[in-house]
């Protein structure tokens, strides 16, 4: 599997038949600006969406006819086995910020999970839901999601094999929100990777938790 970082909560995963699904696109120029990542202008066969905020739900802006799915149940589109876990995007079972949809992806033997604008912390439901996790995409950078302290718990708890942080401050994003720093301070082992793009198999998984820290290609 093949997967790019476009900036922000955004992902491509390519698998190995050239099946592509796209996850949390985001709107480029929204929020009055505060969120300037370029628009993602890829195809993909699927896109789908933790929940419907301009920052992660913009799924009319990928070209073509994609099959566009926000809050997903669970959906297959050819060698990936899409499956939603319900969740929130606050500490208040949604009353401030509404809901969430963590995004479990199976494909080629490994598991992705996508925590989208995650809010608190998982309960020992949610935990078994994303159990043996080989890849977690966390968001990192609070205020609107959980933060660095709180992310660096639910590593622990979930014990992936790679970690991506997302949702965090970068020279494109005026949000209010923490840079990727103060997450990586808690993590025993960090690689920046030269690029946006990691080929991961079962084969090439790092044997201790690893984060690994990707530059957005857009």
């Amino acid at each position: 599997m093949r997967l790019t970082w476009y900036g922000h909560s955004a992902f491509l995963l390519e698998a190995r038949d050239g099946t592509r699904i796209i996850i949390d696109p985001y709107r480029s120029g929204a929020f009055s600006n505060t969120l300037r990542y370029a628009p993602i202008g890829d195809t993909a066969d699927a896109v789908v969406a933790s929940h419907a905020h301009d920052d992660h739900g913009a799924t009319d802006t990928i070209p073509g006819h994609p099959l566009c799915a926000i809050h997903p149940g669970s959906l297959n589109i050819g060698p990936f086995t899409i499956t939603g876990l319900p969740t929130f995007h606050d500490t208040e079972s949604g009353r401030k910020r509404g809901d969430n949809t963590i995004i479990v992806v199976d494909v080629e033997g490994l598991r992705v999970a996508h925590l989208g604008d995650l809010g608190h912390e998982l309960d020992a439901a949610g935990r078994a839901h994303v159990s043996m996790v080989h890849v977690l995409l966390i968001p990192v950078g609070g205020f609107y999601t959980i933060d660095a302290t709180a992310a660096a718990r639910t590593v622990q708890a979930l014990q992936p094999q790679v970690v991506i942080p997302m949702h965090y401050k970068t020279d494109l994003v005026d949000m209010p929100i923490a840079p990727v720093e103060d997450f990586l301070r808690t993590q025993s082992r960090v690689m920046r990777i030269a690029g946006s793009t990691l080929e991961i198999t079962l084969e090439t998984l790092p044997a201790e938790t690893t984060t690994m820290v990707l530059e957005h290609a857009r």
